[in-house]
């Protein structure tokens, strides 16, 4: 169970609109969004409707300034709640589209995927347990992209603009 809370002004003013589950079109419900709260739970946000466009990971706690903290656009259009995993992790990745190439296997986080992997690129992957972060830039930082189990036959499926990654982690309930 998770629960987040727009707001449309900074430091938690203004009217507000919370949400418990995915919702792939906020556009009715307000017009801007200057801060948020995470009561529980973690959120991946969209600055598009139908959970499309830039995204940011939002886990429990307070962005008074969201505009600040995520160096997003005020315009939050849809957000996406990660479910609550608890079992193993386990992701494949190749180096062409459609899983074909080399592979490498993933059960961990890795901060580093050029010195884990000698290889940056990475056009398919397949999730086969738990909801992943990929990083463009290694130590976690860049552009991220939520990854839940299922096949991305392309960089695109993801949302990614490039098959450049930098680093992955296991999205656990922190």
């Amino acid at each position: 169970m998770g629960k987040i809370i727009f707001y449309e002004d900074r430091n938690f003013a203004g009217r507000h609109y919370e949400c418990m589950s995915d919702c792939a079109d906020l556009r009715s419900m307000f017009d801007r969004c200057r801060s948020i709260r995470v009561e529980s739970g973690m959120f991946m946000i969209y600055d598009r409707r139908d959970y499309m466009g830039n995204q940011y990971f939002m886990r429990r706690g307070e962005y008074s300034d969201y505009l600040g903290t995520t160096g997003m656009n005020n315009c939050v259009r849809s957000c996406r709640l990660i479910p609550s995993h608890t079992g193993s992790f386990r992701m494949r990745l190749y180096k062409h589209f459609d899983m074909g190439g080399e592979m490498m296997e993933l059960t961990d986080d890795c901060p580093n995927l050029m010195d884990h992997f000698h290889m940056s690129n990475f056009n398919s992957c397949t999730v086969i347990d738990g909801p992943w972060l990929l990083y463009e830039h290694p130590h976690y930082r860049g552009r991220h992209y939520y990854l839940r189990p299922g096949q991305y036959r392309s960089f695109s499926d993801w949302s990614g603009n490039s098959s450049r990654i930098g680093s992955i982690r296991r999205l656990m309930d922190l």
